[in-house]
């Protein structure tokens, strides 16, 4: 009899529990399975053999914690290198797993290729499948990966709010999204823009050199333009040395557990960016924000598209392991306007590997996106994006003419 065993690794999303309960459900279908399990806290709970058996979970509670945001499972930010993969590997062999799958990004996709390896050379039988999955959308092999669509979503209509505030109370408005290496979060503000002089009105991502008095510029012709500014941020933009931004304006520098330089969850990039232009162009109505986790596993605003497609690629890769007997990724490929179809690619093609925004989604100015972006994201967003309207302008004669 089988046994499977599935773990969820890196940041949350809206949609990774989509995802385990395809898997689970799918899984259990399979009349050669005895036992399904899911690691506590990712590899770490491997390594400490912490098991839940979802064998014994009801259906109806599967499908309710698949419509709930973040990583039922819980999750880790474990790195694991060879030595501990290998651990992982033995534990999986003492519990005589055959199926391993692995929620993730490209950090994931990478230990579930060394697991697979270390399998391979015991000359053990078990089948290592990778489930994308990271808000980023920076997966390679993928048109875009689950999670992205529900964080853009929450992006987009965090602008949307923001900028009908800015256009209330005029000044400049500034907010950090998330994404290290590739910008295609940060885009997707543009997506809330109804009329020509909406916000946001720059954008800014990881993808071209930002150059801090070139910002300014930008920022004082806006304010020239209309009197008021939105602005989006990458946490990842740098300068041309690739330096990031944060590390040049920052006084002290903080890293995190792998011992990158924390960019946007200290509220630092945005505070200082404010500051700037508070120094160098006198604006005093000036706001900063930083969305931090909440783009991650917001409840409010899910795209369906995202919910349904993180379902498929559980269900798949659980397709790819038993029926095909593979070791490999699930990789959603773009087939029309709109649909998709789930391809098995390798891991060796995924794994460590970073996919950036194409040069044809970014505006020749560099501070904002182009139609082809527009047209790919928009049906990722799903149903149900609110509109935001005016007042027309029907301006009554002044009597007293001040």
């Amino acid at each position: 009899m089988a046994k499977v065993l599935i773990a969820q690794g890196g940041g949350p999303t809206a949609v990774i529990n989509q995802s385990m309960v395809g898997a689970v459900l799918e899984a259990r279908k399979f009349t050669d399975v005895d036992l399904v399990y899911g690691a506590f806290h990712g590899v770490r709970g491997i390594i400490d053999e912490e098991f839940l058996d979802l064998t014994q979970e009801t259906t109806h509670n599967l499908e309710m914690v698949a419509r709930t945001p973040s990583s039922a499972l819980g999750s880790t930010r474990d790195k694991p290198d060879l030595d501990y993969c290998k651990e992982i590997f033995k534990v999986l062999k003492a519990h005589e797993i055959t199926y391993f799958f692995y929620i993730g990004g490209n950090d994931s996709s990478d230990t579930v290729r060394i697991v697979s390896e270390e399998a391979r050379k015991a000359n053990y039988p078990m089948r290592c499948v990778h489930i994308p999955k990271t808000i980023d959308n920076d997966l390679v092999e993928n048109d875009h990966t689950p999670g992205f669509p529900s964080a853009a979503r929450f992006v987009a209509q965090s602008f949307i709010g923001a900028n009908l505030d800015n256009y209330a109370l005029p000044g400049i408005y500034l907010a950090v999204v998330m994404g290290r290496h590739a910008g295609f979060l940060t885009a997707a503000s543009a997506l809330g823009k109804k009329f020509p002089d909406d916000g946001p009105h720059l954008i800014y991502v990881p993808e071209r050199v930002f150059e801090v008095d070139r910002f300014l510029q930008d920022v004082k012709a806006t304010m020239d333009r209309y009197g008021r500014c939105v602005i989006a941020v990458s946490e990842g933009i740098h300068d041309a040395n690739d330096e990031p931004i944060a590390t040049k304006l920052a006084k002290d520098v903080e890293k995190d557990a792998h011992g990158n330089v924390q960019l946007s969850g200290t509220g630092a990039l945005a505070d200082m960016l404010c500051g700037e232009i508070r120094d160098k162009l006198g604006v005093k109505r000036v706001r900063g924000d930083t969305f931090g986790y909440l783009q991650r596993a917001f409840i409010g605003c899910v795209s369906d598209v995202d919910q349904r497609e993180a379902r498929e690629v559980g269900e798949k890769a659980v397709q790819f392991a038993m029926w095909e007997g593979r070791d490999g990724s699930v990789a959603i490929k773009r087939t029309g306007f709109y649909s998709v179809d789930y391809e098995y690619v390798p891991l060796e093609a995924v794994a460590g590997k970073t996919k950036v925004m194409p040069d044809e989604f970014i505006d020749a100015s560099g501070t904002d996106v182009t139609d082809a972006f527009r047209m790919y994201l928009r049906p990722l967003l799903g149903s149900g994006m609110p509109d935001a309207y005016r007042l027309r302008q029907n301006k009554v004669t002044k009597v007293l003419g001040r």
